[in-house]
């Protein structure tokens, strides 16, 4: 029975928009006929493959459906994601200094636990977070860098003359830790898409280290050649 009106749920999806809550669950399981307990396992359902998202003491929240990232050479994800009509928001969320790693100060060329500068963001499509990303430079881009408190950070390198290319990226999958899933405002079992970018100036140059953590059921990369 929970099976059948998951179906049902599912179908009546189609007439709410992203960040609508449902009714309550007592007045769907009056709605239906059901108990609580059956109606749980129904939403539970719908949660399970993404498609609601419960909140303590909110409600059951109704997600969006996947969108879609063409990743090119030099593709900005604000751009490409305002082209499709969608409010883009970066907002920063930490600026700090750390040390390179091995494998950072290979792909950057330079010295292992060289200083460098971290940014991180959160990306919201129409309010929505959908992913989170730790933008990596060599500390010496520190003064270029001062400035940046929001917004596309692409942009915000091209208006001063640093024009940034995706050279490398390298897609995975993983669940996300509990303060991904905070921030993304989705379920642990959820798994989040990753990407690790490495991107080179005008003259070749390795400027930037980028790792994004991405809700797998509002994203869906685009790999074009």
């Amino acid at each position: 029975m929970y099976r059948e009106l998951a179906d049902i749920l599912r179908r009546e999806l189609a007439e709410y928009r992203a960040g609508d809550f449902l009714p309550g669950e007592v007045l769907l399981a009056e709605r239906f006929g059901v108990n609580r307990h059956t109606l749980r396992r129904a939403i539970d359902e719908l949660v399970f493959e993404g498609s609601l998202l419960r909140r303590q003491g909110k409600g059951t929240q109704v997600l969006e459906r996947p969108l879609i990232y063409s990743m090119t050479a030099d593709s900005a994800y604000s751009q490409s994601l305002s082209a499709q009509g969608l409010g883009v928001e970066a907002v920063l969320l930490k600026r700090r200094y750390c040390f390179a790693s091995r494998e950072e100060a290979q792909h950057l060329g330079i010295a292992e636990m060289a200083p460098m500068i971290e940014l991180q963001t959160l990306r919201k499509l129409d309010q929505q977070p959908v992913s989170l990303i730790r933008h990596r430079y060599c500390a010496s881009h520190a003064p270029l860098l001062a400035d940046y408190n929001g917004g596309s950070l692409r942009q915000y390198l091209r208006e001063r003359d640093m024009p940034l290319t995706r050279t490398q990226s390298l897609i995975g999958a993983r669940l996300p830790n509990r303060e991904e899933a905070a921030l993304l405002l989705m379920p642990r079992h959820l798994p989040a898409l990753t990407v690790f970018t490495l991107s080179r100036d005008n003259d070749g140059h390795a400027v930037e280290l980028a790792q994004s953590t991405s809700r797998s059921d509002r994203f869906q990369y685009q790999v074009v050649t």
